[in-house]
């Protein structure tokens, strides 16, 4: 069992972590800001979006910032204004929610993050955005979509299907498509997620409301583990060597009090056994 330590106090409710030009960065819950951290802990806002809340964020290759916001998809200019980067309005789901872009600047968006879903029903979907400006929906009846990842040779992306308890793969086609959609890792409680050199998946893994994240391998094994002593909403790997577990954790309230005082949002920290690699 590893041991966390607290890198970030005070915080709302942190989302979206990504390791990005030698930050920690995430979408601050609760504010309009889209927040870098340093090495040394010292924090500084580099966006503030034109939203409630920022939901999750991650990079074109050309380095401009993309954030969803409820049925938008926005990217920041070099001026820092926001303007909208691709129509998602013919998707057959409501609402966005994480976004990966893959190595060949392919934009994967989900959505349809319904609490309440009528018994049997998986609202939700994955659009993809091409270089190109093409919008396709290319997976739907997913189970409460949440994050995502892209292996490093660009042929895989998995999914965290929260409602589902489970992690789902598909291969990715040359056309940015997804096919042959599989159970990736089964009994995991995930939310956002990362992905390391082993091939192994950083996600919750405890039963709802044991508060553990842990190192999943293709098929469901647990290799390491951590404790945590509040819901964890983000991960991933960074700093100098990529070694470096950064995890979003904040106590869940509901959804009326989340963003409610006292604010219970952390930045934790663990050493983990392999770097990152792939997206975000």
């Amino acid at each position: 069992m590893l041991t966390p330590d607290v890198f970030v106090d005070g915080l709302v409710v942190g989302e979206s972590a990504r390791w990005h030009d030698g930050r920690l960065w995430f979408a601050h819950w609760g504010t309009h800001d889209v927040v870098a951290v340093d090495m040394e802990g010292n924090r500084e806002v580099m966006a503030e979006a034109p939203v409630d809340i920022a939901f999750s964020i991650d990079w074109l290759p050309d380095g401009r910032l993309l954030v969803t916001a409820g049925e938008r998809l926005l990217r920041q200019e070099a001026d820092g204004s926001f303007v909208d980067h691709a129509d998602l309005s013919g998707v057959d789901f409501d609402g966005l929610n994480e976004i990966v872009v893959d190595g060949r600047g392919y934009v994967y968006v989900n959505g349809g993050c319904s609490f309440e879903p009528a018994e049997g029903e998986a609202p939700g979907g994955i659009a993809v955005v091409t270089p190109a400006g093409e919008v396709r929906q290319v997976a739907d009846q997913i189970a409460f979509p949440n994050g995502m990842v892209v292996t490093p040779d660009n042929a895989t992306l998995i999914i965290a299907e929260s409602f589902a308890r489970r992690l789902t793969a598909f291969d990715i086609g040359a056309d940015g498509g997804l096919r042959n959609r599989r159970v990736w890792a089964d009994g995991v409680g995930p939310d956002g997620i990362c992905i390391d050199a082993d091939g192994a998946i950083w996600a919750g893994v405890g039963a709802f409301g044991e508060q553990l994240i842990g190192r999943v391998h293709e098929g469901g094994e647990v290799t390491d583990r951590v404790q945590l002593d509040r819901e964890c909403f983000a991960s991933t790997l960074g700093g100098p060597d990529g070694r470096t577990l950064y995890m979003l954790a904040a106590h869940w309230r509901g959804l009326e009090q989340m963003f409610a005082k006292p604010y219970t949002g952390q930045v934790l920290t663990a050493q983990a056994p392999a770097p990152k690699v792939g997206w975000p």
